[in-house]
């Protein structure tokens, strides 16, 4: 990564160029102290769930839990299933604002990941469901225990890994959806939970 000008507030910034993508990571987006009043509430306060999905015909809850929020119209489908958008509670609206207003990308709907330990994960994919459009720019921000994010690219052997710290930002940029996927693997030495949120701007209405 090469070291960039600070944000708006002055966080460090940094930035890496991938074939067919380019990730902008803001290490210390959210103070210490902000991370950690977000990560403190959200955990208690939204309608965590686990939902299945269906794998090799079989239904599978998945390795998570999960909360997708947004804008009314903002419903995805996703391993055959479809997702209706909880309504928005007043701190994500309130982060995707701020990111809003940071990035210029009119973010509407965000996905949050609850992984209470690090037996919990996701597997490899690529965000690029149809409701999406081209080259969706994909914003990431962390709060709780860090974790390593890795990238694969979908047709050439190179691999990437970033970890992921308390209070950051990481935004995939480019067509790093088309080339790219990634991963939250299995982690036995984090013992804390992880709240991920992953805002997404979406351009029209799963059927």
């Amino acid at each position: 990564m090469t070291e960039g000008p600070g944000g708006d507030n002055g966080q460090s910034y940094q930035q890496l160029c991938l074939p067919g993508a380019t990730l902008h990571y803001w290490p210390d987006w959210l103070s210490a102290n902000e991370a950690q009043r977000y990560f403190d509430q959200l955990q208690y306060q939204l309608n965590w769930q686990q939902p299945q999905l269906r794998l090799y015909g079989r239904a599978v809850p998945i390795p998570r839990r999960q909360v997708w929020m947004g804008d009314p119209h903002c419903s995805y489908r996703y391993s055959g299933v479809l997702f209706e958008p909880e309504p928005w509670h007043p701190l994500v609206l309130e982060l995707t604002n701020r990111l809003n207003q940071h990035l210029g990308l009119g973010f509407n709907a965000v996905l949050l990941n609850w992984y209470s330990s690090g037996e919990q994960h996701m597997g490899w994919h690529a965000d690029d469901e149809p409701e999406l459009g081209d080259a969706p720019q994909i914003a990431s921000l962390s709060l709780g225990e860090a974790r390593w994010f890795e990238l694969r690219h979908q047709s050439q052997l190179m691999q990437f890994k970033l970890m992921l710290q308390h209070g950051s930002l990481l935004l995939m940029g480019g067509e790093c959806q088309r080339y790219w996927q990634h991963r939250v693997a299995k982690m036995a030495k984090a013992q804390q939970g992880r709240i991920n949120l992953t805002f997404r701007k979406m351009i029209k209405t799963a059927k």
